[in-house]
């Protein structure tokens, strides 16, 4: 059996904190998730939690950035299977705010984070999220299919703006499955006001 590097123990360490912390945080919440239950769960001790994130707070940032990363891979997968770019960007969108359904993500993404980690339209991910959907709206501005006179960036700004926000409504909305069937026609018909008309 070969040893393991110090770099790899370090990954799993980290992994193991994260990987309690997250469970934690889904089902207790932030405030409620204790670091001596979630370390003790992981087989470490909150000396490593200090060690490798800071603090309690520093280990929910690593849980946002981790499970955005994922919501990331699933929405592009979303857009990648879209017929076409316009429905792409449709359906990448409203998968984002169908995704404050989920009750790891409406927890800890839409409830918790904002609470502790400040305006998600600050977080690093905000930017690739608008620049992504930039470069939709350039394209399709260039096909033809979204209006020329539309400037991209602030078209981008406000559809990522306008998902953000529906994403917190749902998931702070006593019925979020009621606030879902309003907010995602109403947002796919202000979409539609990009388009080119013939």
């Amino acid at each position: 059996m070969s040893r393991r590097s110090r770099p790899e123990m370090i990954a799993e360490t980290r992994a193991k904190l994260i990987a309690t912390a997250r469970k934690a945080f889904g089902e207790e919440g932030y405030a409620e998730a204790s670091m001596d239950d979630f370390t003790a769960e992981a087989g470490l001790t909150r000396g490593a939690l200090y060690h490798h994130f800071g603090d309690k707070k520093g280990l929910l940032e690593a849980v946002v950035l981790q499970i955005d990363a994922e919501m990331a891979e699933r929405l592009s997968a979303i857009a990648a299977a879209a017929p076409s770019r316009w429905e792409g960007l449709v359906a990448e969108n409203v998968g984002y705010i169908e995704m404050a359904l989920e009750p790891d993500i409406q927890r800890i993404m839409l409830r918790d984070a904002p609470a502790i980690l400040g305006d998600p339209s600050t977080w690093p991910s905000a930017d690739g999220c608008i620049a992504t959907i930039r470069a939709n709206l350039e394209h399709l501005q260039a096909e033809g299919i979204v209006r020329a006179d539309i400037d991209a960036d602030a078209g981008a700004r406000l559809v990522c703006g306008a998902s953000t926000d529906a994403a917190l409504w749902i998931a702070n909305a006593e019925d979020p499955e009621a606030a879902a069937l309003k907010a995602i026609p109403t947002f796919k018909a202000m979409l539609e006001g990009l388009l080119r008309r013939a």
